[in-house]
């Protein structure tokens, strides 16, 4: 069984945090709108093969970005006024994590730890 690992995360201003791609990127309303969006984006691989039909070359693209977590779980919270942290634990590698957020809102998140669950 692989290992799970817990992901701290900020998002310093969810509000405007968005992907670069328009019909991949995040469009809620809120902490509670992005966890289950994260988590979505983790259980189930739709935004990974929505963003690989979006390649130029759909079947070069490294089928290990595709992998899933289905027990994946992600919290989130409002801290400071703005900036949201976010709860994830998952088995999933940092890059697929990496590459899921960035999908779903671009830059606009830090790791601030990481630990085995």
């Amino acid at each position: 069984m692989p290992q799970r690992n817990h992901y701290y995360l900020a998002i310093d201003d969810l509000a405007r945090a968005r992907g670069p791609v328009e019909p991949l990127s995040y469009d809620g309303a809120g902490p509670n709108d992005f966890a289950a969006a994260l988590t979505e984006a983790l259980r189930s691989p739709q935004l990974f093969e929505r963003w690989r039909a979006m390649q130029e070359e759909p079947d070069e693209v490294d089928p290990a970005l595709g992998v899933t977590d289905a027990a994946a779980e992600a919290r989130a919270t409002v801290d400071d006024m703005q900036r949201v942290d976010v709860d994830l634990v998952t088995s999933l590698p940092m890059s697929v994590v990496r590459h899921r957020l960035n999908l779903l809102i671009g830059s606009h998140w830090t790791l601030r730890d990481m630990r085995a669950a």
